[in-house]
């Protein structure tokens, strides 16, 4: 989105504030304290998208990532994956490996790991993100990561056996960047997660790409609470976020969609396999 549409939907809404006040359209303060409050209290940790159920969508990729890595952790012998939140996609696979380990930097994120993985005698180790994986050389015949923070494509091909692939779902760049413009201004796109940067890197470390493919879709935000959790949830859409620093903007986006509807923005997903 460029410039002038990022100016355009902020003079839109600054717009419907001012008429909405001067003709007292504006809904009670209390119902946007309430959204505000709901949206600071819901528990961040994990991957579990259920609370946005009626609040908030996006649609899926047509590739479907959960039927594929099901597909691949059937095949493999040895399975590892890297940033698994709350291992609440990982734990969707009807039939694990035999040796299954996921890595997670967050320490709320590794109980709840543990416990969703336990049915598949999986290792959960604290790894970070950007942290030289801790496992030997050649151990896994997959690696997979879905929405990775960032990829240490080195460390993908140093555990990696010959043949082995790595398997990832990640956010291409300028991801919901209408929600990104809208509140903090208008922001450069970062390059490091283009196609061709992510293709370029992992041939680099020595992977062969065996599949590349990319979507826009749509999603939708339908009261102000859910913008809150979703910014507190997904932290790099707004770095820093806190209610209070974007207040003013979280009091007019309440606003409009109140009078207009849903928030509608955009997410950007890259699905990318590669081959040691």
């Amino acid at each position: 989105m460029g410039h002038l549409a990022v100016r355009s939907i902020q003079r839109a809404l600054e717009t419907q504030m001012h008429v909405a006040g001067a003709t007292g359209i504006v809904g009670p303060m209390s119902r946007f304290e309430d959204l505000v409050a709901e949206g600071e209290a819901v528990p961040v940790e994990g991957w579990d998208f259920s609370w946005f159920e009626g609040r908030a969508s996006e649609e899926r990729p047509s590739w479907g990532y959960s039927k594929l890595l099901a597909q691949r952790m059937a095949e493999a012998k040895a399975g590892l994956d890297l940033q698994t939140g709350g291992g609440e996609v990982l734990a969707g696979i009807p039939t694990a490996p035999p040796r299954l380990a996921a890595t997670e930097s967050w320490e709320p994120n590794l109980e709840i790991a543990r416990r969703a993985l336990a049915k598949f005698n999986a290792e959960v180790i604290q790894a970070g993100d950007m942290d030289d994986l801790p496992f030997a050389n050649a151990t896994f015949d997959l690696v997979t990561s879905r929405h990775p923070v960032a990829t240490r494509w080195d460390e993908i091909h140093r555990v990696l056996r010959p043949g082995g692939t790595y398997l990832s779902q990640q956010v291409g760049p300028a991801s919901v960047r209408e929600l990104t413009d809208l509140l903090m201004g208008p922001q450069p796109v970062n390059p490091s997660r283009s196609p061709m940067t992510l293709v370029a890197a992992a041939e680099a470390a020595g992977l062969e790409i065996v599949d590349l493919r990319q979507q826009a879709l749509r999603m939708e935000f339908h009261d102000i609470a859910a913008v809150i959790h979703f910014l507190r949830k997904v932290i790099w859409i707004v770095p820093g976020f806190t209610v209070p620093t974007y207040r003013a903007q979280l009091t007019t986006l309440h606003t409009f969609i109140e009078r207009h509807g849903p928030f509608v923005a955009h997410s950007h997903r890259i699905l990318i396999e590669a081959r040691h």
